[in-house]
Parts: C-alpha cells; structure tokens; sequence
C-alpha cells in the first residue's frame, strides 16, 4: 500500500520537483499540500503549489495556506535564490487551475491526521508542524513520522552554521526534534549530493513534453542563481531528497544520531548540531540522513515527470 503523505512546503524550484515527485510515484499517497512562508512569502508560496499541482494534472490534492510569519522571528526570504515569483523561470500568464482551499494549513493537516496515520515530508521552515504539535497534541500518535528537507551536519547555506530552512524559524524546528514524534532530517550534507548536472537537464528535456520543458526551465534558473551567490556549477535539488527517503528508504541511507538545534546563539541561531561520534553521549533521537543513491534518485525523478506527461 502507498504511504499516505502530507507536503508541507514553500515553493520554491526544488519544492515544484517534490510536489511533483510526491503526485507520480505510486510509492506514496499525496493527501495534501500545505505552504508556509520561507523561499517566498506564504501567498506567493501558496499561488506556486497551485501551479505545481496544476501543471501535474493533480485538481484533487488540496493546497492551503499556513503561516506567513516563524514563530517568534522576523521574516526572511530566499527571493536571491528563488526569484520574486519564488518560482522563476517560465512565465506563466493564466491562473492555476487548483484552487486554494477555504481551510487553513492547520486545518487541514489535522483534517487529514484525523483520518489515520500519515507521513508529514517537510520542505520548510517547520512552522506549521511546530504549530501543530503544540495545539493537537493528541493527533502526535498519527503522524507515523516528519521526515525534513533542513539542517545540515556540517556547514549552512544561509549563516556558517545553519541551513536556510532551520534558520527561519529555530523555534519551531527546536520544538519538532524534542516532540518525541519520529523525526528524520535530510541535511546539506546529502542534498549537495543530488546535483542537476548537464546530464541529468539532457534526460529531462528528452522526455520532450511541455510539463519536463518548464522543468528544465526551473532547473536552468535555479542552477544561475546557485552558480552565482555559490559558486556551483551544478545546483542541487534538495526537496526532492525527502520525498525520495519515504518512497524508498534504501535511497537515502541514514544512521541514529542525536540532533539538537541551537536558538540562541548570536551566530548559530538555527544549527543543527548533529552527534555523529556519541561525544555528547545523549541518546539518538533522530535518523540523519548521510548518503543518495544517486542513481536510484535520478531514476524516480525522471519517471515522475514522464509519467506526469
């Protein structure tokens, strides 16, 4: 049986390709789509989903807004990366044909958990999930396990120390890792290892339909702004990471460590602090993500959006 999967995510070019993975691979079940401000503003964050699931044909998977602001912090956008639409690149002139549903993020992730057991994949900062288990703290047994694109066990991209994700809002990252809820974190440290190298845009422009053209056109952006403010000349496709590790676990390896983040320090507000080597000799309390199988990775992406069409 598929996995029943909630997206909670921030659109977003490496957001667009997980939303798209998580609608095509039969191995999961995509029962909503919820935003949050991070890559982008929460309304542009939220009208991006809608274009994502509308490019994949996929009307019925609900898309909602959560929170525009962290928990406790100001703001801070990726507009250097991503682009003032948060997804730019192609030009897109008609409104998607998703709509918006007339629930709030909260709403409908407790709609959903309700139900019964699903995995929540999380893209961005962890706002809505930190809201979540906070205010519905009886639905924590229902969530089989948050499995996140953030952190990292070395350095960050947006400070030294702390990823982008995890430094937007500390607070509520802090707050997931200690809910005691089965928590995965897919770090820098193997989404660096899923680059969009010029062989990968080749098997994605002979797939030759409009829906890999747009990708392509999104990889090609996403791949000048990296190349730019990073200096990489192949970007890597972070999000996608996490969705793949629920497809399949054997295509992200993982090892039990103890992870904290740090909230209050001056220059390390939003690390992960990832004891890879016992020294702290806290017991693991997180699986940490350390290797792609590259291969595998690139196999499900490709198949996604050709079978998307």
């Amino acid at each position: 049986m598929p996995t029943p999967l909630v997206l909670d995510c921030d659109p977003g070019h490496d957001d667009a390709i997980a939303i798209l993975l998580a609608v095509a691979d039969p191995a999961v079940d995509l029962r909503a789509v919820t935003t949050v401000a991070g890559n982008q503003t929460v309304e542009k964050c939220t009208l991006n989903a809608r274009r994502v699931l509308s490019l994949a044909g996929a009307p019925s998977i609900p898309v909602a807004r959560g929170a525009a602001q962290p928990l406790v912090r100001r703001l801070r956008i990726a507009d250097d990366v991503h682009g003032q639409t948060g997804l730019d690149g192609p030009r897109f002139t008609d409104d998607p044909s998703v709509p918006q549903s007339p629930y709030s993020a909260h709403e409908l992730l407790t709609d959903v958990l309700r139900t019964g057991p699903a995995t929540i994949v999380a893209t961005g900062a962890l706002t809505n999930v930190a809201r979540l288990l906070s205010e519905e703290p009886g639905l924590a047994p229902n969530i089989t396990e948050i499995v996140w694109m953030g952190g990292s066990t070395g350095r960050g991209n947006i400070a030294p120390l702390a990823e982008a994700n995890s430094a937007v809002d500390p607070e509520a990252a802090d707050l997931v890792v200690r809910s005691g809820v089965p928590f995965t974190m897919c770090g820098l440290n193997v989404t660096h290892q899923a680059l969009v190298t010029d062989e990968v845009l080749a098997r994605l422009d002979r797939i030759g339909t409009p829906l890999a053209r747009v990708c392509v056109e999104w990889m090609t952006f996403f791949a000048s702004t990296y190349r730019e403010l990073f200096g990489f000349v192949a970007p890597p496709l972070h999000d996608p990471v996490a969705v793949a590790r629920v497809i399949d676990p054997a295509i992200v390896r993982c090892v039990e460590a103890n992870l904290v983040v740090e909230t209050q320090g001056e220059w390390t507000a939003g690390a992960t602090v990832v004891d890879l080597d016992h020294y702290t000799g806290r017991p693991p309390n997180a699986r940490i993500a350390v290797e792609l199988d590259r291969a595998a990775f690139w196999d499900r992406i490709v198949d996604a959006i050709t079978t998307l069409g």
